[in-house]
């Protein structure tokens, strides 16, 4: 706060009141009036040509800056972290601000990065050799016991290597066997956040590389569920995979992040439905990272993995909380799509996060003609319903 302070007085010129408060309201101020009320105070009496401007305002608000492309790029910080400016340009450096930067990166890649790279080939290479040789011991309580402690001994150091400060709430709520945890999603490194203090069966496509090193020694002490590239897109049986996993109450739960893709941790997007349509428990789990010392967000369309994982390592830390909220089944008539938007809803009131009905696959994908059609019937049904349209 001290340095922003400094930087905002050398300002020369004030800045605009709504960029003062960017960080909560975008580049423009929305308006959030809801469709149906807007055209009713709009139309009295009869269909104008004016009330067509409504649309055409709102369709100009999510050009200039839509709800959801802002949730793939980084959250506004409040105040400068000694890491990066906020997303409002600054143009003026004190000598006092810009050495203690200089010291900060000296004291971030020449100290912290080779120590935290050292502790992660540490955690890795335990993790397969580790893994390796439990999977060699014949099924039986004492391998799943000295598996358990391979996972948690490997992501408790991989945690240090980003030198990670968690705090995890009501513990008495943490997933049990045969149940499935369900999470917002903002790194990779959600799963190293949660193993650290439990263990999961991961639930992902089979990968290639070091990753894929790691999957097979894993999977030969631990049952996670690894698929193939080709049966990923085999809905039907990846939801019979997931079923005869959570039907034997002595396997791990499942760890699954139902938005399939990574968001800035200031929202939480669309669920998708197949882990909620099983049957099992749904175990709901709150992240909220700390953006302050370091951000946590992975923006794959930016950043690679490696590039990624080198900005990670060379911030200050990663600081989250992590809430364990009460376990939730699916209630009588209620399909699996309202029972994946109650689990959402519960998350993002624990994680003080915007819910938000889109798609994350947005991200990389245009929106559908449905989308697009659906808001169409609606703004002519309101005009009929409000005006004398035949």
């Amino acid at each position: 706060q001290w340095a922003t302070i400094r930087i905002e007085k050398g300002v020369k010129k004030p800045r605009p009141q709504m960029l003062k408060n960017s960080a909560a309201n975008g580049i423009i101020e929305r308006d959030e009036t809801p469709m149906e009320k807007e055209i009713a105070r709009l139309h009295q009496v009869d269909f104008e040509f004016s009330d067509i401007f409504y649309f055409c305002r709102k369709g100009f608000e999510a050009i200039v800056a839509d709800e959801v492309t802002q949730r793939f790029s980084s959250e506004e910080l409040v105040s400068w972290n000694l890491l990066t400016r906020t997303n409002v340009n600054f143009h003026y450096i004190s000598l006092r601000l810009t050495v203690v930067w200089v010291i900060g990166v000296i004291v971030r890649y020449c100290f912290l990065l080779p120590l935290r790279f050292t502790l992660a080939a540490i955690g890795i290479t335990s993790m397969i050799v580790g893994t390796t040789v439990v999977g060699q011991l014949p099924n039986s309580s004492v391998k799943n016991y000295l598996s358990e402690v391979v996972h948690l001994t490997c992501s408790r150091i991989l945690v240090r290597a980003l030198s990670g400060t968690i705090h995890y709430h009501n513990k008495e709520n943490k997933p049990q066997k045969g149940g499935i945890c369900v999470a917002n999603h903002t790194s990779p490194i959600d799963a190293i956040i949660l193993t650290n203090d439990g263990c999961y069966a991961m639930v992902g496509q089979v990968h290639g590389g070091l990753m894929g090193i790691i999957q097979r020694a894993s999977v030969k002490a631990c049952p996670h569920v690894w698929f193939e590239r080709s049966e990923v897109k085999d809905r039907h049986l990846v939801t019979k995979r997931l079923q005869e996993h959570v039907a034997d109450k002595n396997k791990l739960p499942i760890l699954i992040f139902p938005e399939g893709t990574c968001i800035n941790n200031t929202s939480v997007m669309m669920f998708k439905k197949g882990s909620f349509e099983i049957g099992a428990t749904i175990y709901p789990v709150a992240i909220k990272y700390d953006p302050q010392f370091g951000d946590a967000f992975w923006n794959s369309s930016k950043y690679n993995i490696v590039s990624y994982l080198l900005r990670i390592m060379t911030s200050w830390a990663i600081v989250c909380n992590v809430w364990y909220l009460p376990p939730m089944v699916r209630e009588e008539g209620e399909d699996a799509v309202q029972f994946a938007n109650r689990v959402r809803s519960a998350i993002a009131r624990q994680g003080g996060l915007t819910e938000l009905p889109w798609d994350g696959g947005l991200k990389r994908a245009k929106v559908k003609d449905t989308y697009r059609e659906e808001q169409q019937k609606n703004y002519s049904k309101m005009l009929v319903r409000n005006g004398s349209i035949g």
